[in-house]
């Protein structure tokens, strides 16, 4: 003689723990957008494997694809400078922070040697420079 156990099935679907997932992505989403600062411009970057992760003050020279010059500080969007106006705003940065370095934006149009002038000057400076690319696109 066998006993027969009832086996009770519940037919509620517990949310808890489907709750607690959504609200840690949602306050880890909500974290990283508020670091990501965004380039004021819209400039078409060369390519590289790898980037650099930021870690002290920045200063961005934004290069456009018409040879116009920007200049933005920290969390600043950046306005147009001359060329002859790059140094003076970066060496009076740099004394507010000496730590800072330099991030060289230019449109993937621009010829090098326009780079290479932005990165002697701040070279000859002392001043740590990157230079700012996107990611390779895997085919």
């Amino acid at each position: 003689m066998s006993l027969k156990r009832k086996t009770k099935v519940t037919e509620v679907f517990s949310m808890a723990s489907m709750t607690d997932v959504i609200f840690l992505l949602l306050i880890f989403f909500m974290v990283t957008s508020t670091l990501i600062v965004p380039n004021a411009l819209r400039v078409s970057l060369p390519s590289a494997n790898k980037q650099p992760a930021p870690e002290a003050p920045l200063a961005r020279i934004t290069i456009s694809e018409d040879m116009r010059y920007f200049a933005a500080f920290g969390q600043d969007k950046g306005h147009e400078v001359a060329f002859e106006e790059i140094l003076p705003l970066l060496l009076q940065e740099q004394s507010r922070n000496p730590e800072m370095y330099v991030a060289i934006y230019a449109d993937e149009n621009v010829p090098y040697r326009e780079i290479v002038k932005v990165l002697s000057m701040a070279g000859e400076n002392k001043m740590k420079v990157v230079l700012a690319t996107k990611a390779q696109s895997k085919k």
